[in-house]
């Protein structure tokens, strides 16, 4: 049905880019009116785009039921690749922007909070420096399933992820759409507030901190590494006080001197955080990768580039593995 079509000259003649929104509308709202409705236009308006759809491609797009309209195989189709075809408009209009206002430009992130609180500040810091109105929107992201899919990237709400691995990188396999670029591989350290007598200890066994109170994620690398350490001495997991992602209430807990927590090397050494005393502890060393994932094939933003190249310059200004080590415990 569609076999010997000149689609280049159809396309360019026949599809129109409001009719593939008005597509775009009437499926998310999933019916014809409630897009008329959102559209600010007449019902006819919206039936007679997608009328001129149907007849530009040669193929029903819509299915009509009791409950409303929802697309056939070929709409969704034809829905996947006009967001895409969206999207690059939109990349396209923003790299538009930073020509005209090289020190401007937006960049859209996703991220746990661990590294919110760890590579972007200084990351932001620079770039801020260097585009001085940036605009930096971020969003927090779960990274700890076993199967990334990143729907944020696919639906073009976010630029890029941040995103720490549950295991080593090379037993992940990936969608072959997403670019995923190894930044580094994190560490974990034990970690107490200054006012905690656990502070003040020059040596201390690991199996004293059975009883005390722990601040921890929760399903999380650090328990998993927490209890390994102590099952390796032949301990159960020390009970967890406080479970939660939040980095300004572990902090505060951990000021109160009451509490412990295991945290990344990145939040150290990237954030200098203060008020914290490195714990002379060894945890087990597993490869724990920290990743940036984009979308292949995807039309990039001049500030986005600018972020990333700022991003890996920050990540090779890191100590390294046994230098970050030996620098914790000098705290």
């Amino acid at each position: 049905m569609t076999k010997g079509i000149n689609w280049e000259s159809r396309i360019g003649r026949r599809v129109r880019l409001r009719d593939l929104h008005v597509l775009s509308e009437v499926v998310q709202s999933g019916s014809m009116v409630k897009g008329a409705a959102h559209l600010g236009v007449s019902q006819p308006v919206v039936s007679q785009a997608i009328a001129d759809l149907e007849a530009a491609i040669g193929v029903r797009l819509l299915d009509r039921n009791s409950r409303g309209v929802e697309p056939t195989l070929y709409g969704r189709a034809l829905l996947k690749h006009s967001q895409m075809a969206f999207d690059d408009l939109r990349q396209g209009i923003r790299e538009i922007d930073a020509l005209a206002d090289p020190a401007g430009g937006e960049v859209w992130i996703g991220c746990p909070e661990s590294l919110s609180g760890a590579l972007l500040p200084p990351v932001i810091e620079r770039l801020c420096r260097e585009q001085p109105r940036a605009i930096f929107h971020v969003a927090q992201v779960n990274t700890l399933s076993t199967q990334l899919e990143f729907p944020e990237l696919r639906e073009r709400k976010l630029d890029l992820i941040l995103a720490r691995l549950v295991r080593p990188l090379g037993e992940f396999e990936f969608e072959e759409d997403l670019e995923v670029e190894h930044l580094f591989d994190d560490e974990l350290f034990v970690v107490a507030g200054m006012a905690s007598p656990w502070a003040r200890r020059r040596k201390i066994a690991l199996p004293e901190l059975a009883s005390a109170s722990w601040v921890l994620p929760p399903n999380s690398w650090n328990i998993a590494l927490v209890k390994e350490a102590f099952g390796v001495i032949g301990q159960e997991m020390p009970r967890i006080s406080v479970e939660t992602f939040s980095v300004a209430l572990r902090n505060q807990l951990l000021a109160s001197g009451r509490f412990l927590a295991a945290v990344p090397g990145s939040m150290l050494h990237l954030n200098a955080m203060h008020g914290l005393k490195v714990l002379p502890i060894d945890l087990p060393r597993r490869p724990w990768p920290v990743v940036m994932v984009t979308l292949k094939n995807r039309t990039v933003a001049p500030t986005v580039q600018l972020f990333m190249q700022c991003a890996r310059r920050v990540v090779g200004s890191m100590p390294s593995r046994g230098e970050s080590h030996n620098a914790a415990f000098k705290k």
